[in-house]
């Protein structure tokens, strides 16, 4: 339907429904983002006149990003009072946290169309909006009317911004406004950044005063022994020597688990193991702060087994051993590495595909996760690859079934795998179903695995369908895999494709929040536009130049990039750069500053 008569809306329209007809690209007046957003939803099937999208009605209503966001909702809710808009904020993966409407009618609507709290308005879900484009792009974007993907969309016009931690650069959530579709308003895009970044201050404000509890509660203990001791809040680790020495960037990451599955108790003792293999014995207190729990302080006692004197002169040499071998890389097909992390939980994922030992494993998107099923399923010889199906989107051949039904179809037997990608997703109802599905299909034979963001996020009628846990690296924790890791996404672009030997430095020097993932479609990209038989500095994206944390507008990112574009057509020459963009070398200097934008330098 057409939200009004405009020539520009029926000339979008018209496209629209031509390219969902046809293969053809849409036309040249569709803007170029919402061009790439009507491609991917439609690779992904999205449905175009009916909303359907994920409910999940319990979240933690007091997480930071909603306590941060809650003043500038208010603010904005009093100015929008009797108006024709709607402000609201989601979560990092699309889940709508808070919305404040100005006017009864256009909340109705959205109560139709489900974009309210507790509904996960993702473009893996909706097709085209303004949040999903927001999250995907992690840019501002502005979507009109008859831009929208899905017809039921389309009364309404949307602009929205990703919200960033300041301190680390990554996305927390998003802010939408949401207006009757009328002619294109210039004040969105404007007074949704700025409502972004009013949330992205609180939330450094509540770092900050977080971040001073946790310093305080490390130093009050650190001051009277040198036990290890760890302190870990949302955007920062305190460790003394004694703990720093024995632990990676990994074993933060479950202990910080371990620490949040304990609760508020005031003192607790858990027994964790470690990356390696060693187990430690974590007493665990949470650190409060004015602005609300600021995270965990550990005391870490590492256990030696086992405690028998003379067992443990016998057993030494064979631990010895075991040490040497687990210390060894585990080549598995199509992947690379040989950080110590990424060894054991190759290892153990290995051990678990022959045993058929049902495993959980846990990592932040874009790891390798199913990756590592798929290699280490391909170890056990068997002839079928991985069924895999996503508790966030199930694909079944029947489309009213619900995921218990998929994973009821799916093959079953030895020989066969089948993976349940986001478990955490389950929705509550649907827990024992799928548990016995799962159960079902591990009776038969099949080796069951699941995967998922954090451990602690299973749902409880699903923690018994899984033996095992193992957590999966980020990229940013293994860079010393970084050379290997980009041969081998190489071999995958085409035969001959190599790297200039300035490419590595530079690639390491970002922290891929995208992981092993994000650093393939950049290879990729760059591949596809070298000039030369390898891949040079000039050719990778432009925002892997640039190391500045906060958010840029569209404005601002396209300004970077042509930048960064001219550095690299002159080497780096600053001053003929300034002159081919008709600026001022000073100019030069200082956008680069501002963008954090670092480039190899001749003059």
């Amino acid at each position: 339907m057409l939200s009004d008569g405009t020539a520009r809306d029926r000339t979008i329209a018209r496209a629209r429904l031509k390219f969902l007809e046809s293969a053809e690209l849409p036309a040249a007046i569709v803007p170029e983002g919402i061009r790439n957003s009507w491609q991917r939803s439609k690779y992904l099937g999205i449905c175009t006149d009916e909303v359907v999208v994920p409910y999940q009605p319990d979240y933690d209503r007091e997480s930071r990003l909603v306590r941060a966001a809650t003043p500038v909702l208010d603010r904005l809710e009093r100015a929008l009072a009797g108006s024709d808009a709607c402000v609201i904020v989601t979560d990092r993966k699309g889940w709508v946290r808070d919305r404040r409407v100005g006017e009864k009618r256009l909340s109705a609507h959205l109560d139709r169309v489900h974009l309210a709290p507790g509904f996960n308005y993702a473009e893996q879900f909706v097709g085209t909006n303004g949040i999903g484009v927001a999250l995907e792009e992690r840019q501002p974007n502005v979507v009109l009317g008859t831009e929208h993907f899905n017809e039921r969309l389309q009364d309404v016009s949307c602009a929205a911004a990703p919200i960033r931690n300041t301190v680390t650069g990554r996305v927390e959530g998003a802010m939408n406004l949401t207006c009757w579709s009328g002619p294109a308003r210039t004040f969105m895009a404007a007074l949704v950044q700025e409502a972004a970044a009013d949330i992205e201050r609180v939330m450094y404000e509540f770092s900050s005063s977080q971040q001073r509890a946790l310093l305080e509660a490390f130093q009050q203990v650190t001051h009277y022994g040198d036990r290890p001791v760890l302190c870990l809040g949302q955007d920062l680790v305190l460790a003394n020597s004694a703990a720093s020495t024995r632990l990676t960037g990994d074993d933060h990451r479950l202990l910080h688990e371990a620490a949040a599955e304990l609760g508020h108790a005031p003192r607790t003792r858990k027994q964790v193991q470690l990356t390696g293999g060693e187990t430690v014995l974590v007493r665990c207190r949470q650190v409060d702060s004015s602005a609300g729990a600021a995270g965990y302080l550990l005391e870490l006692a590492f256990t030696e087994h086992p405690s028998d004197e003379a067992h443990t002169r016998a057993g030494s040499r064979s631990r010895s051993r075991d040490e040497q071998d687990a210390s060894r890389p585990w080549p598995l097909p199509g992947l690379a590495g040989k950080d110590p992390a990424w060894n054991a939980v190759s290892r153990s994922v290995s051990r678990c595909a022959r045993e058929r030992t049902p495993l959980l494993l846990h990592g932040e998107t874009g790891t390798g996760k199913s990756a590592l099923v798929h290699a280490t399923h391909a170890l056990t010889g068997a002839a079928s690859a991985p069924v895999i199906l996503d508790a966030m989107a199930p694909r079944t051949a029947a489309p009213k079934a619900d995921l218990s039904a998929a994973l009821r179809a799916a093959p079953a037997g030895p020989g066969h795998a089948l993976v349940l990608r986001n478990v955490d997703a389950v929705p509550f109802e649907q827990g024992p179903a799928v548990a016995r599905a799962l159960d079902a299909a591990a009776a038969q034979g099949t080796w069951i695995a699941g995967t998922l963001h954090r451990a602690q996020g299973v749902p409880e009628p699903l923690r018994h369908c899984f033996v095992e846990a193992a957590a999966v690296p980020a990229l940013r924790h293994r860079l010393a895999d970084l050379p290997a890791l980009v041969d081998c996404l190489l071999r995958r672009v085409g035969d001959g494709v190599e790297c200039a030997p300035e490419v590595l430095p530079l690639l390491r020097r970002h922290d891929w929040p995208g992981n092993v993932r994000q650093l393939h479609f950049a290879l990729r990209e760059a591949a596809a536009g070298r000039r030369t038989y390898r891949i040079e500095l000039r050719d990778l994206p432009p925002s892997l130049h640039s190391a500045g944390s906060r958010s840029l507008s569209a404005w601002e990112a396209s300004e970077r990039d042509t930048l960064v574009q001219a550095l690299l057509e002159v080497d780096g020459n600053k001053l003929l750069a300034a002159q081919r963009l008709g600026i001022s070398r000073t100019t030069i200097y200082r956008k680069m500053r501002t963008y954090g934008i670092t480039l190899p330098a001749r003059g």
